[in-house]
């Protein structure tokens, strides 16, 4: 796969990133949605400064990842792709 040098900014800091041309578009959404994020930190406390706000935004997606993973744990979706995985072995031909 291809790589490109990007730069995003979060939170009024550049980051330098090496990325797979396939996956610009949606780290730089990423990217907008921690700034707006941050933004939105920033006006409802706003005695708080960037950082802060920056720090508020990653314990919110560390919760909601808990919270996903806890839903829907690896392994039941492992087993879940395990079933499939034996279903299509079944329906497909083997190719040597």
């Amino acid at each position: 796969m291809s790589q490109k040098n990007i730069t995003v900014t979060i939170a009024g800091r550049p980051y330098p990133l090496k990325i797979e041309v396939s996956q610009e578009e949606q780290i730089r959404q990423i990217a907008k949605d921690l700034n707006d994020q941050v933004n939105d930190f920033q006006t409802t406390y706003s005695g708080k400064d960037k950082q802060d706000c920056l720090a508020m935004v990653l314990l919110t997606y560390a919760v909601e990842f808990n919270k996903t993973m806890q839903e829907n744990p690896v392994s039941e979706i492992s087993k879940k792709l395990g079933i499939i995985e034996k279903v299509m072995d079944s329906i497909l031909p083997v190719q040597e």
